[in-house]
């Protein structure tokens, strides 16, 4: 029997219950998923898209022009919480790249590297309101209480409100915000870092490659994908920021510390303006689907070249 019958005959042994290699066991396992995707994803993002318009395009007029508190194009720098979103995006998503790249990379050189990385890792499993309370403490403005202002009146500086001063507010949330998540960057880089070969390393020290160019131009280079990873990662947390600015500031002081999430909850369930606070929801979508793009992109890309 040739494998051309073998096969032909197999078509033919199906039941009822096949149709074109898809059966009724599949579908009783993939419709549950296919309703649950549809009623608790798709359903929301549409119904808060229709949402958003009822006034017509009046909610994403008034966000984008005419609403302070989102945008403020006529001071310098700009305020509002779509600003402020673009900072936490440039120093939070760099800075806990840099400083977890530059401590898996080090820890690699010591005995106790799995200490170091434990240690490093702890804020990570701290729930973001704990960790708000924790740096509520560090800030406070009491010398008796805040860690930092203690620290700063040994040097006879200070004390300072970090979080009561618009000027300093978001670069102590964005400190803060670091802090959490350096440890997921260097347990991530890390884990990359062990599928670099050493001989690769070695023989760049012996052509006479300084540390300084190993790292710049072998290592890197090497976790691109990894560090491209886990930037997305960080720059969707970052659009979806909430619990952090709830617990520390509430906003405040005087709005300077809102972000869009932060902005959508205030819109849409204290000030009950459903409409609006959708719209705000339709702008965190659409700046979250190029980000997503690029990650299917770069994954791609990465399976191709291999």
């Amino acid at each position: 029997m040739t494998a051309a019958t073998a096969g032909a005959e197999r078509v033919e042994r199906r039941g009822p219950g096949m149709f074109g290699g898809w059966s009724i066991a599949a579908s009783l396992f993939v419709v549950p998923a296919i309703f649950l995707l549809v009623v608790f994803m798709l359903y929301p993002v549409v119904s808060t898209i229709i949402l958003s318009f009822e006034p017509g395009i009046d909610n994403y007029v008034r966000l984008l022009t005419a609403d302070p508190k989102f945008l403020d194009l006529g001071t310098f720098p700009p305020r509002g919480a779509l600003f402020n979103n673009l900072l936490w995006v440039v120093f939070y998503v760099s800075g806990t790249i840099v400083i977890g790249l530059l401590v898996a990379v080090m820890a690699t050189r010591v005995r106790y590297e799995a200490h170091i990385k434990a240690i490093v890792f702890i804020p990570q499993a701290i729930a973001a309101v704990a960790l708000g309370v924790i740096w509520r403490f560090v800030y406070a403005p009491e010398e008796n209480t805040g860690l930092l202002n203690a620290v700063l009146g040994v040097a006879n500086v200070g004390p300072v409100s970090w979080l009561g001063s618009q000027t300093w507010v978001n670069t102590a949330l964005i400190i803060a915000g670091i802090w959490g998540s350096v440890g997921f960057v260097t347990v991530i880089l890390s884990a990359a870092l062990k599928g670099i070969s050493t001989e690769i390393l070695e023989a760049a020290r012996v052509d006479g490659a300084t540390e300084g160019q190993v790292f710049r131009r072998i290592i890197v280079p090497m976790l691109s994908l990894p560090i491209s990873v886990v930037a997305v990662t960080l720059v969707i947390n970052v659009i979806k920021l909430f619990d952090l600015i709830y617990t520390m500031t509430q906003g405040g002081p005087a709005n300077s510390s809102r972000v869009i999430a932060f902005s959508m909850y205030q819109e849409a369930l204290p000030a009950r303006n459903f409409d609006y606070g959708a719209a705000i929801a339709v702008i965190m979508l659409i700046i979250l689907i190029p980000v997503m793009i690029f990650n299917v992109r770069r994954f791609t890309a990465e399976r191709v070249t291999q």
